[in-house]
């Protein structure tokens, strides 16, 4: 295994304890006030390892390289992510993880169209059985959310967030192999962080609403494991696994996330484990075995 299949699966993971504790600490933060305060934990974060990590030393960035960093955040964090709590929040996990099987297949056009990669017969196979593992395991919750056009309204709201998440990241990919890993993730916070400010404050002005929430009565300590797991971690790897292989490859080794979401509802929250489920487990270990074997 490779050091970037392995943050790719690293990287779900962690992503799988942050998407838990991100749906209870939605039940009480609206989407954008979410958003912006785990952004802005997160940000402080990766100011402290930066120095740790890479030493005080500037790396040599280009103006070029800069803007798509911010760029990448802005679109990928401030805008996508905000629309994922939303999405989360109105049709449950369930028809999320099933929107979610858009994203590595939107991932591996992107990257054939702009960054000239190729899959073989093999990660091709892996490819659906992942994503066949994948919507055994999310579709046993699909009836989470109702129907009619609040389906519609949110099921578009999801697909926004998931390809706005693929144009993202294929976006900054060249930056990444080329810049060390950190200081592109800082860069992509900034841009996310003020891309917030910014329209959040415009959206907060207009409804008349504060742009944070009240800090008195927030579950800190929920919120700030949330964003250091499901946030700091999880982007480090996720980077980390788009840095050291192909786009294609780490997205679809990122499916695997709702199979350790799933695992971890049974052992976390005691929600019971299906044959239709265990099924999708199987499928989607099968899946990333063959996109681990050497081509």
């Amino acid at each position: 295994m490779g050091l970037g299949e392995l943050f790719s699966l690293l990287s779900a993971a962690v992503w799988a304890v942050g998407v838990i504790l991100y749906r209870q600490l939605g039940a009480s933060l609206p989407p954008l006030q979410l958003n912006l305060v785990k952004n802005l934990l997160v940000l402080g974060m990766v100011a402290l390892a930066i120095p740790l990590l890479h030493g005080p030393t500037l790396p040599a960035f280009d103006a070029g390289s800069v803007a798509i960093a911010l760029a990448s955040g802005f679109v990928g964090i401030a805008v996508a992510d905000t629309l994922y709590f939303r999405a989360l929040n109105q049709l449950g996990a369930g028809r999320m993880g099933i929107l979610g099987n858009v994203y590595s297949p939107a991932v591996i056009l992107l990257s054939f169209l702009f960054l000239d990669e190729r899959l073989t017969l093999l990660q091709f196979l892996g490819f659906g059985l992942v994503s066949l593992g994948v919507f055994l395991v999310a579709e046993r919750r699909a009836g989470d959310a109702g129907g009619g056009p609040a389906l519609l309204r949110g099921l578009a709201i999801g697909l926004a967030a998931i390809l706005l998440m693929a144009v993202a990241i294929v976006m900054v990919k060249r930056t990444l192999e080329s810049q060390p890993l950190l200081w592109v993730t800082g860069l992509r916070m900034l841009g996310a962080v003020g891309g917030l400010l910014l329209v959040g404050g415009l959206v907060a002005r207009h409804r008349g609403t504060p742009l944070l929430p009240p800090l008195r009565g927030l579950a800190w300590r929920k919120l700030v494991l949330a964003a250091f797991v499901g946030q700091f971690l999880s982007m480090v790897f996720w980077l980390g696994g788009y840095k050291f292989t192909s786009a294609s490859v780490a997205a679809i080794l990122n499916e695997s996330s709702s199979v350790f979401i799933l695992l971890l509802a049974w052992a976390w929250l005691k929600e019971p484990l299906t044959r239709r489920a265990i099924a999708g487990v199987v499928c989607t270990l099968a899946g990333v075995g063959c996109m681990l074997i050497p081509a």
